[in-house]
């Protein structure tokens, strides 16, 4: 503790208790005489100083303790009840966490998180598996890749029986031909790469009921769309269709194909 002189004044500087006590002592042999006082250290009764307190309440306000709370009370974004400690499930890419049934039952259709659609695994369709994938080359430009030639896909999916991921199990199930194009560019030998893939892991066709014939139990398009025809322009499935290879790409990327 310090003390000096001010206008006649004692100006006393220190921590709190030592202030009192000096002010005390003061008073007491000095009636009358003004004291001033500076705190450097502004403390509670106990001497511990409201920084230090500040510090420490903030610090317990992101406790473990608490942190366990929060998580005990989160919600399962797919049955919405509280997540049992017990059937936590929190995936390792994403931190996303869900009941262990409830992501089972998720991941049992699509190995992608529910929440944000972090893959976690390979994506696999329903499309017949004894089906197959040709490809062969023209000379022939398609409108709006004239420098390039043509990649001709063909796909053939033969009839057969529905197994139990199709809508009719044990029933049979009529097959398919379909050819499409892609110009023979960079950028469509790279689609052609992806649709092979998305064909390796059933993703290409299903099983369903046809849009065009209305006919039930019949082998469709699976949502990636392809270029059936080479003239025509998108209303005929068909080119010039700048877009194209661009949306393709991302119908695949939303089936985890990229």
């Amino acid at each position: 503790m310090v003390i000096g002189t001010e206008g006649g004044s004692l100006k006393l500087t220190g921590n709190y208790l030592d202030v009192m006590r000096a002010e005390q002592i003061i008073s007491t042999h000095n009636p009358g005489k003004h004291v001033g006082n500076h705190h450097s250290n502004t403390s509670d009764v106990d001497g511990t100083s409201k920084g230090s307190r500040q510090s420490r309440n903030k610090a317990s306000s992101s406790s473990p303790v608490k942190e366990q709370h929060k998580a005990k009370e989160e919600a399962c974004p797919i049955c919405l009840d509280e997540i049992k400690e017990t059937e936590r499930e929190t995936l390792a890419r994403c931190q996303h966490s869900f009941c262990r049934g409830c992501l089972k039952s998720a991941f049992d259709n699509k190995p992608a998180c529910p929440v944000c659609g972090v893959l976690y695994g390979e994506v696999k369709g329903t499309q017949p598996r004894n089906g197959t994938m040709s490809i062969s080359q023209s000379s022939v430009s398609l409108p709006g890749y004239e420098k390039h030639g043509t990649l001709v896909i063909k796909y053939d999916i033969p009839s057969g029986v529905q197994g139990d991921e199709h809508p009719s199990p044990g029933q049979r199930y009529w097959g398919a031909s379909r050819t499409a194009y892609l110009p023979d560019s960079a950028l469509g030998r790279k689609v052609l790469a992806l649709l092979r893939r998305a064909f390796d892991q059933q993703l290409i066709f299903t099983i369903g009921t046809s849009s065009t014939t209305g006919m039930s139990d019949v082998v469709t398009w699976n949502d990636i769309h392809h270029k059936t025809s080479t003239h025509g322009g998108p209303t005929r499935y068909g080119y010039p269709d700048p877009d194209y290879l661009r949306r393709v790409q991302d119908e695949l990327k939303a089936k985890g194909i990229y």
